[in-house]
């Protein structure tokens, strides 16, 4: 269940974040997840809260997203804000949506149209452009390609420095406030 208009609610994907659902848990779109759910984590550890939050969307999309939905979008980007929690976008498919990407996958950061649909979700769910990753995804092919795998890849090393940089913030924070805590 992804997020739709009737789908996963906004509190528990925030408790996804904070590391307190536990693997295994079914998330229901009629009940939210309480503390005495048997799949409810009284005490998350780093190792089980989220450190980036990655939107993925099909490229085809942008322009017909329910309003619904960009709303839920906005909600958890601002709880995830709230949580230290660095927010990016996959957006994929895109060459789908433009014949020019399609012919030549070089051409992604030249094409107006598709700089058009970024920038449009960019402002719709408020994820800024220079954290949306244009990617195509393999789909009918059988070999590799080294133009798809780039942006795949560019697109993975963005979100890991993201996480590094979340887990070193969250870590100096911590330390600052034991040292604090130290000094009283």
């Amino acid at each position: 269940m992804g997020l739709s208009p009737t789908g996963v609610q906004v509190n528990d994907v925030k408790l996804a974040m904070m590391g307190k659902v536990k693997d295994g848990y079914g998330f229901n779109r009629d009940s939210r997840m309480s503390e005495g759910d048997p799949f409810y984590n009284n005490h998350p550890t780093d190792n089980d809260k989220v450190h980036v939050l990655v939107c993925v969307i099909d490229a085809n999309t942008v322009t017909c997203m329910h309003k619904e939905i960009e709303e839920k979008i906005r909600q958890i980007r601002i709880e995830a804000t709230h949580l230290g929690i660095p927010q990016v976008a996959i957006l994929t498919k895109i060459d789908e949506v433009c014949p020019e990407i399609k012919e030549d996958l070089q051409n992604v950061y030249k094409v107006n149209y598709l700089k058009e649909k970024m920038e449009q979700f960019s402002v719709n769910v408020g994820i800024p452009m220079n954290c949306i990753f244009p990617v195509k995804n393999y789909h009918e092919e059988i070999n590799l390609n080294s133009d798809v795998d780039s942006l795949i890849l560019s697109a993975l090393k963005h979100i890991i420095n993201f996480g590094d940089d979340c887990i070193n913030f969250h870590k100096s924070q911590s330390h600052a406030m034991s040292c604090q805590n130290n000094n009283m």
